[in-house]
């Protein structure tokens, strides 16, 4: 019984509090006065706090590393998946980014133009904190654990594929709808590889790769373009 509730709590927590976090940080005027630094290890240790939680839901769900996706990949197979999650994702920000240059596509908000660097050092410490960050903690929470304890409650890959997307772009509430989802067709994106070789790796790899590129080119290209400024570094 009480394995029971604590899986039913994390659960509640993956699709519904985490959701209702980032909206209280999206409605947060004073986020918005907080330096980035400070911004970026707030993130990164939200993530990880809720990834140490995922590690005790996993012990009491029985769980082992294989069935999270934690399954070794030939060389090959690895470099091929995420190359072709990198292009795939770069292809469809490409499109994105045409479609608000010509006002079709909703313009970043505010919250987000914020959390990109401006500065070297903003660059490095985000590269370094939070695109690992991402590719380690949210890849298991959303495309491992979540995924499989769906698979496994709702007899269907299909169903855990499309939730646990969904619930991955409601996570994203501060980028509002249009980047919730933006979030969620990245989420199924990421889990295709893990529904194909159940392997994690090459969804951690190309998250990884794919917020490098956001963080240290994308975002701040972005913020140049707009006219954006940030609270001070």
């Amino acid at each position: 019984m009480v394995e029971r509730a604590a899986q039913i709590g994390f659960l509640l927590l993956l699709v519904a509090g985490i959701p209702v976090m980032s909206w209280l940080t999206a409605n947060d005027p004073q986020v918005r006065t907080l330096p980035r630094r400070s911004l970026y290890f707030s993130a990164a240790v939200s993530q990880w706090l809720f990834a140490a939680l995922g590690l005790a839901a996993v012990r009491v769900a029985g769980f082992s590393e294989a069935g999270l996706g934690y399954r070794a990949l030939a060389l090959p197979a690895f470099a091929g998946w995420t190359l072709v999650l990198v292009l795939l994702a770069a292809a469809g920000l490409g499109v994105l980014v045409l479609l608000e240059r010509r006002g079709w596509w909703p313009p970043e908000p505010e919250l987000v133009r914020l959390l990109m660097p401006r500065t070297r050092a903003e660059k490095a410490l985000a590269l370094a904190l939070l695109a690992p960050t991402a590719a380690l903690a949210e890849e298991f929470l959303y495309r491992g654990y979540l995924f499989a304890i769906l698979a496994r409650s709702l007899h269907s890959t299909g169903w855990a594929w499309a939730l646990s997307s969904v619930a991955f772009g409601l996570a994203h509430y501060y980028q509002r709808p249009h980047g919730m989802a933006r979030a969620a067709v990245l989420g199924a994106l990421l889990a295709w590889p893990l529904v194909r070789t159940g392997s994690l790796f090459p969804s951690m790899a190309a998250h990884f790769l794919i917020d490098a590129a956001a963080f240290g080119w994308l975002g701040p290209l972005m913020v140049k373009a707009e006219g954006g400024d940030g609270p001070a570094a």
